[in-house]
């Protein structure tokens, strides 16, 4: 498979992960009992540097800033997948990075998600891996 390929894909997963995570970081299912605890982070305000802010503020919050830098790299995978082959060469501590990161990614997930985001980020790192790999052999 061509490595222009491989980061194309990997691209379209990732903004698919960024879809899924958006979409659901703030779902709270009633069976998991954690009613009280989401309620309690809502309504508990205080004052931070002149802003009053909730704990559902800070996860609402962090949780995007994890949408944004998906976003980000899938714009990244994106235009890493069209790169030639001789450039991409030159940048394989960039490539070797991204994959990394996404490596990370794919432990957290293992460590404190579920099975979704853990295959989502499997394949992402898979992509990104054989990508990386590929790139130090110009065609």
């Amino acid at each position: 498979m061509k490595t222009s390929l491989l980061y194309r894909i990997a691209s379209i997963l990732i903004v698919l992960f960024a879809v899924g995570h958006t979409l659901g970081f703030r779902q709270i299912d009633p069976r998991w009992g954690a009613d009280s605890l989401v309620a309690s982070m809502h309504s508990t305000h205080f004052d931070v540097q002149g802003f009053s802010r909730s704990y559902w503020d800070f996860y609402t919050g962090f949780g995007l800033f994890v949408t944004v830098f998906f976003l980000f790299s899938a714009f990244l995978a994106w235009q890493l997948g069209g790169l030639p082959a001789q450039t991409l060469a030159g940048m394989r501590g960039i490539s070797w990075a991204f994959a990394l990161c996404f490596i990370a990614v794919t432990i957290l997930s293992w460590e404190y998600f579920f099975v979704v985001p853990v295959i989502s980020s499997i394949l992402v790192t898979t992509c990104l891996i054989a990508a990386a790999w590929r790139s130090g052999k110009p065609a």
